[in-house]
């Protein structure tokens, strides 16, 4: 019989060395003659709770009880109830005789006693963790009378212990037996371990062992009994020394007094179940019961309760015990997000959280959970995401950036929603950092190509104003090939005035990246002439521009005069004063926290001034001068928009320029295809076509286009530019002259090794002089040129 008893323990081993497991401090209290060890496993050292009880006669009543306390354990299971883990029984020898020890092994856990000392808890918010704690306690109780038809035997305040999720579980199943009332004629006792239960705990049948009595009244009436006395010792902080002090109810709150002297009714018949318990009392209807029971059901609950419980988390998080709230709550909350069952809005409540936990911890337990949600379907979750990556990413590492959190967030510059591809451009002000050159280079300036021409001129002024911001991190060979040609071909020629301001004030910002040449050839040329524009932040902007870089040239023109030539070439703001101004002009319209309705996306010019337009006005409208409303994105746009009619090019190509319409786009044509390593050199056709336009080229007599516009006549102005590298094939659009735009279809077949045949100008229908030697291609005309040219700006601009 003591063999197979052993065997159902967990078998013996040769000491306590076999244990796979570390034994570490003991707990000051424990469960009758138990006793409690901190542990930890010898595999992957996870903290555990060990309790030995020792006997030296293999016969002992304690030896026998422990057995069947190890049995029930590991049968009964239940959330409420302490967890089993592991079982063993060592048996060895010293010189008195042999000594036989129990060991069980379960989840770590602190003695109940233990953990309300620790935790300090006073007033309110005392109350609402017993409230809760008790509210566990009765439902393994419920659990067991009701469903199991078991008895317990021996609920008190040493039966209860506490988890690291601050849970209380019940435990000591020493006593735990079969409810028989079906014998209502025996006179056995039915707990045959009753003895282990001090007297001060047992009710007045069991106290006279009147096991007829017991046997006829409910299942759940000595338990009743236990609860009643677990309620006196955590509210009166003292072990109950005798049953009268349960009489002592100074100490009880008021909204549980009831119930609790229906728990220690002297009828037991009339004694309260502890399923009625829960049920009932208005003790615990508290907002921490209520909390972490809705997040525990939350799979249960529909779209509307989720949305309308996590918009009011965070607030309600501040109102409960800080400790609970890190324990238990922040863990179901990670969960629920990890797993979809939580809304959007439960991301704020994570990370207001998550701000209450050191920074080891914070890397431990919040960043993993972030970085899982930015592989989310949910648009919702994507937006708010970006919406407070200004918290949380930081601390992200530049390697998790790089491989796992830029591949799912790039995914937003193309979504269909225009806010998420505003929040997607303005996140990368803290992405861009730390992402690799591969990334940066390549993939993030081929989406920035694409915005710069976006329909909502919000996306548009961002993008300018963020590549202002990222040039630094960007190798030299993209700079060169990027900066001037995305802040003069795009950024200047905008419609929208804000994005022309936002451009003027990028190539201010970035100054110290050109050389002088670039500067008087190329930026100058194009700033010029916006000082007529017709607004006037604008205008404003372009004189101080112009100041800043002829001030530039001047100090070149000197250096070069003092025979010190070795700056010349590359002065740049950063020697200038106001330069600091600049860029934090630059920085802040985009690191302005707050919703997005909130941010603008452009400033004023060298006082930081902020302008009337906003990225996402309130109104959703901005007026500018001879130019109709346009709409701008509104950060209240969380549903699914339409999909936006895609723009037609990504060069600057896809509108209607002087009556000449495109019907054929390549997205190649705009600086999405810049390689930052290497500086590509041209075909030899191409070669062939820029030596030629090097040549001075007359055009043909007006006559010769009046056949193909009717009565409006195009005067067609080329220059060279002095870049010839891919962003040459940004040709600059000319202005838009006619009331009505014309379709004008080449007669001449183009040629397909002529990468500039696509955009030359159609051959005249009645016959022009001949073109002189060394002009170029035969009977077409020439293509427009790059470079400084006068710049008619239409109505739709704004600009005359």
């Amino acid at each position: 019989m003591f063999n197979f008893l052993k065997g159902v323990v967990g078998g013996s081993g040769g000491g306590q060395k076999d244990l796979p497991y570390n034994i570490g401090d003991p707990y000051p209290s424990a469960w009758s003659s138990w006793s409690h060890f901190r542990g930890t496993s010898k595999d992957d050292g996870s903290p555990v709770s060990i309790f030995s009880l020792s006997g030296s006669n293999p016969q002992d009543g304690r030896l026998a009880a422990g057995r069947n306390g190890v049995k029930r354990l590991r049968t009964v299971r239940h959330p409420n109830i302490l967890s089993f883990l592991y079982s063993t029984e060592v048996e060895t020898v010293d010189g008195s005789g042999t000594k036989v020890t129990i060991y069980i092994v379960t989840e770590p856990a602190m003695p109940l006693s233990e953990k309300i000392k620790e935790l300090s808890l006073e007033g309110t918010q005392r109350d609402e963790y017993y409230a809760w704690g008790l509210h566990q306690i009765a439902k393994a109780v419920s659990f067991l009378n009701n469903d199991c038809k078991l008895v317990h035997g021996n609920v008190c305040l040493e039966s209860v212990v506490v988890t690291q999720t601050l849970d209380w579980k019940l435990h000591a199943f020493d006593v735990l037996s079969e409810y028989d009332g079906t014998s209502g004629t025996a006179t056995g006792p039915m707990l045959p371990y009753e003895w282990l239960v001090g007297s001060q705990y047992k009710s007045v049948e069991l106290a006279k062992s009147d096991w007829v009595a017991i046997r006829k009244s409910p299942p759940w009436a000595i338990d009743s009994w236990g609860l009643g006395c677990l309620i006196y010792e955590i509210f009166s902080g003292m072990k109950l020394g005798k049953t009268e002090e349960l009489r002592n109810t100074a100490s009880i709150p008021k909204s549980l007094l009831p119930d609790y002297q229906r728990l220690l009714s002297s009828t037991p018949s009339r004694r309260l179940n502890a399923s009625k318990l829960i049920e009932n009392s208005e003790y615990f209807q508290n907002k921490l019961v209520d909390t972490i029971h809705f997040m525990e059901i939350l799979s249960l609950k529909d779209s509307v309760e989720k949305d309308t419980f996590f918009r009011k988390l965070p607030n309600l998080t501040e109102q409960l015990p800080r400790q609970i709230v890190l324990k238990k709550l922040f863990p179901l909350l990670t969960s629920a997000l990890e797993y979809g069952s939580a809304a959007a809005p439960a991301l704020t409540a994570l990370l207001k959280i998550g701000s209450w936990l050191s920074a080891e911890e914070y890397t431990l337990k919040v960043l993993p959970t972030i970085i899982k949600l930015f592989a989310s379907n949910d648009r919702a979750i994507r937006v708010a995401l970006l919406q407070h990556i200004d918290q949380y990413g930081e601390s992200l590492s530049a390697r998790v950036v790089d491989e796992q959190v830029y591949p799912h967030v790039a995914t937003g510059f193309v979504d269909t929603s225009s806010i998420l591809r505003e929040l997607t451009l303005k996140s990368m002000l803290i992405m861009a950092p730390k992402l690799s050159q591969r990334n940066l280079s390549g993939s993030l300036l081929k989406y920035l190509s694409k915005l710069q021409v976006d329909e909502e001129p919000a996306i548009r002024t961002n993008t300018t104003i963020l590549l202002g911001n990222i040039a630094s991190f960007l190798n030299d060979g993209t700079r060169k090939r990027v900066l001037i040609n995305a802040f003069t071909v795009r950024a200047l020629r905008d419609t929208f005035s804000p994005a022309r301001g936002a451009g003027v004030m990028a190539l201010c910002a970035t100054s110290s990246y050109y050389d002088t040449t670039e500067i008087a050839t190329r930026i100058l040329p194009n700033i010029v002439v916006l000082t007529i524009d017709p607004d006037s932040d604008v205008r404003s902007k372009v004189f101080q521009a112009v100041d800043q870089f002829m001030q530039i040239l001047k100090q070149s023109n000197e250096k070069s005069n003092a025979g010190d030539t070795a700056h010349a070439g590359s002065l740049g703001l950063a020697s200038m004063p106001g330069n600091a101004g600049l860029l934090e002009w630059a920085m802040s319209s985009l690191t302005l926290k707050g919703k997005p309705s909130d941010q603008a996306p452009i400033a004023a010019s060298n006082s930081v001034r902020p302008v009337t337009t906003t990225t996402a006005a309130s109104s959703g409208l901005i007026e500018t001068p001879s130019m109709a409303p346009v709409r701008v994105s509104s950060s209240s746009d969380f549903a699914d928009a339409p999909a936006p009619p895609s723009p037609t090019s990504t060069d600057g190509w896809g509108e209607i320029e002087n009556g000449i319409h495109e019907e054929q786009y390549s997205d190649k044509d705009g600086w999405d295809d810049i390689e930052p390593l290497e500086e590509p050199k041209p075909s030899s056709v191409l070669a062939n076509i820029q030596a030629a336009q090097k040549r001075p080229v007359s055009q043909p007599k007006p006559q010769a286009a009046t056949s193909l516009r009717s009565k409006s006549t195009v005067k067609a102005v080329a220059t060279k530019d002095e870049d010839d590298d891919l962003w040459g094939s940004i040709a600059v659009p000319t202005p838009k002259i006619a009331s009505k735009s014309l379709k004008v279809k080449t007669s001449g077949a183009v040629e397909d090794d002529d990468p500039w045949a696509a955009i030359a100008a159609p051959p005249p229908t009645t016959k022009a002089k001949p073109l002189s030697a060394g002009r170029g291609r035969g009977t077409k005309a020439a293509a427009p040129k790059l470079g400084a040219q006068r710049i008619n700006r239409t109505s739709s601009s704004g600009m005359q």
